[in-house]
């Protein structure tokens, strides 16, 4: 199951957070401090405490942060964090920033909403995920 998708800035200030489940946010943003200092745009960085897998990268200036648990393991993790990462690259058609996140907060969430549906990851293909935020109204047939 997937527990939580958290992104930050670079001070740990939660910019979008969607949970399962209870997540310590502070103990993910001390992680993410601790070590994305000095790190590569989407170099992947992992963490595990008992059952948890974390997978957690900076993309732009934000941090993002995937948490998961039984069949979500690190693998599985990466997998829905470069889909992420892709989703939102394309949303903001640039590299994201802080500045940026609130003009984009509404597709942002609905692009997040696809990929991860209750815990569970429902949509991979970027344009199908593209697709369906569009937030075109429905057509009468």
């Amino acid at each position: 199951m997937l527990l939580a998708v958290l992104i930050s800035n670079s001070e740990g200030n939660i910019l979008i957070e969607l949970r399962k489940d209870h997540i310590g946010e502070f103990f993910l943003v001390k992680l993410g401090a601790d070590n994305l200092k000095g790190a590569r745009n989407e170099e992947l960085f992992v963490a595990s405490h008992k059952l948890v897998y974390v997978i957690y990268t900076v993309i732009g200036d934000v941090c993002l942060y995937v948490v998961g648990k039984d069949e979500y393991n690190e693998l599985a993790l990466a997998e829905v964090i470069f889909i992420i990462t892709a989703s939102i690259r394309d949303v903001c058609q640039k590299p994201p920033s802080e500045r940026l996140f609130p003009d984009k907060y509404g597709r942002i969430c609905l692009c997040l909403e696809e990929i991860v549906w209750k815990g569970v990851l429902e949509n991979t293909e970027k344009e199908r995920i593209n697709r369906l935020i569009r937030l075109k109204p429905p057509t009468n047939i």
